[in-house]
């Protein structure tokens, strides 16, 4: 028999871009509807209008939506930085299984202030 998924117990605004993120009106805003970014939205669409093609990622589930985005993203031919410190799994066991065992095959992992001071670097 399956067993039924675990409860999120997701808190208020948990799904809210905050303030500090300081949101556009030129920027677009891509919904999610499956455990990947790119299935079923207009992301690879917006990246390649754009010329993008390194992304910068990120997110709350590593083994689920992270992983999963990851994935996409690699398969469709993007460089992936994957800022491991801000991402986390269910599990400290899942999130260690996905940055040693599948990240470093898909992309560069680092952590956040390695990805900002690259940045700074240019």
């Amino acid at each position: 028999m399956d067993s039924p998924a675990p409860p999120l117990n997701l808190p208020e605004g948990w799904d809210q871009i905050v303030p500090e993120m300081r949101v556009a009106e030129t920027d677009h805003i891509i919904t999610k509807k499956q455990w990947g970014a790119f299935y079923g939205t207009e992301l690879d669409l917006q990246l390649r209008r754009r010329g993008i093609d390194t992304i910068v990622l990120c997110g709350i589930a590593t083994g689920l939506g992270v992983d999963t985005t990851a994935r996409e993203a690699f398969m469709n031919g993007y460089q992936l930085i994957l800022a491991i410190d801000a991402m986390t799994g269910f599990s400290q066991a899942e999130h260690d299984h996905v940055k040693n065992f599948i990240f470093p095959r898909i992309g560069r992992v680092r952590t956040t202030q390695e990805i900002i001071s690259a940045f700074a670097e240019v």
